[in-house]
Formats: structure tokens, sequence, C-alpha cells
């Protein structure tokens, strides 16, 4: 048996193994286990939150667990479905995801940069404007949903910050990775080098740090409160 105060560096040491390992396929171009890595990357991660955390876990938390089986069904939807309709159902759970953690993040809104220092909005509104502008003139019939998408992504990076640092920072590199995804479809002539390794590198460091940005609030209350005795 592992103990309790011991399980949840296990697990998280898993993650990061399989994590790493998904990275080192996409880098090396091992197409064949690109999918099956990624397919144990949000259960592993899943699996942290659980290990760090007790019951009743808090509506923030449920709601993030409930964001991460959704990004767990965007990665596995195209091994289901190829071409356009694999592509449809991943944004489609993705654009789900995010309005969970659109809803978990909400009542923190005050403490964001939506009431304090607002002139921090100006490069999120600005890397939204800007990605919809490049992708908008050629998404063709999907011109809604990518508007809806990034109006939703760009939501979440700024509710994040109303999170503390790590989820900020997650929020933010979540935006990154779903602009990378939305360039390669969209934007003619766009191709860099190994852009899957970047579009999952930003991915799993922006869940990882909303995970551990997440379960990390409850230790650092209790601190604050003994602070104040």
């Amino acid at each position: 048996m592992i103990p309790r105060r011991t399980l949840p560096r296990v697990l998280l040491a898993l993650f990061t193994v399989l994590a790493v390992a998904h990275l080192a396929v996409r880098l090396l171009g091992i197409d064949e286990w690109s999918r099956p890595t990624q397919a144990f990357l949000m259960p592993a991660l899943m699996l942290v939150v659980a290990g760090a955390t007790g019951r009743p876990r808090s509506r923030l938390l449920c709601l993030a667990m409930v964001a991460l089986v959704f990004s767990w069904l965007g990665d596995t939807a195209p091994a289901f479905a190829s071409g356009d309709t694999g592509f449809l159902l991943m944004a489609g759970f993705f654009l789900v995801a995010q309005v969970v953690y659109v809803v978990a993040f909400w009542p923190h809104r005050t403490v964001s940069v939506l009431h304090r220092r607002r002139w921090l909005l100006t490069p999120y509104v600005g890397t939204v404007v800007l990605l919809v502008g490049v992708c908008a003139p050629h998404a063709g019939e999907l011109l809604i949903p990518v508007l809806s998408y990034g109006l939703v992504l760009g939501t979440m990076a700024v509710l994040a910050t109303g999170l503390g640092p790590w989820v900020a920072v997650g929020g933010a590199l979540f935006l990154v990775s779903d602009a990378l995804i939305a360039l390669s479809a969209f934007a003619p002539g766009w191709n860099p080098p190994l852009n899957g390794f970047w579009v999952m590198s930003t991915y799993i460091a922006a869940q990882t740090l909303i995970v551990l940005g997440l379960t990390a609030r409850p230790r650092v209350r209790a601190a604050r409160a003994r602070a104040t005795r």
C-alpha cells in the first residue's frame, strides 16, 4: 500500500512519465504510438486530482475533473473518426471542456483581470481577435463555431487569472495550444516544424498547471488560516 501522503507524488510521477513518453513520440515522429500514449494522459491527470484531494471535493475540483473527461474525449475522438468528422468531434469535446472550465472559474471572476489590473486583458483580447481574424476568412461554414470557440477559449483564459499564477499560466498556455491547432486547420501556409509537438507540449503544460494550481488551493488557504491565528 502506498501511504496517503506519498500517493499524490507517485501519481504525479506516473503522469510525468506518460507525458514525457508522449512528447518523445511526437518529437521522434513515431506516429503509431502517438494516439495510444495521448489517450492515457488525461486519465492519469484525473488520478492526480483524485489522489491529491479528499472527499467531499469542492465544486471547483469536481468541475475541473469533468473538464478533464471532455478533454480526454477530445484527445481520443480522432482515433474513432477520420478527416473532418474526427476534427469536428475533437473540437466539439474541447469546446465543452472549455465551457466547463468557464463555469468552474466564473465565481472567481472578481479577483481576475476582469476586475483587477484590467490592462492585462489587452494580450488576451488581442490574441483572440488576431486568431479569429486570421482563421475566420478560411473557416467557410464553420465560421460561427470558430467564433464561438475563440470567445469561450479567451473567456476561460481570462477567468483563469482569478485562481492564482499557476492556473493563470495554464489558461494562457491552453489559449496558445488551441491557437496552434486553429492555425493549422484554417490558416493557409501555416505548417511550422514539429507543430504537433508544440501543440501537445503547451496542452500538457496547460492542463498540468491548472490541476496543480487547483489542488494546491486548499493547502494554501489552510496555511494562510494558520498564519493569521
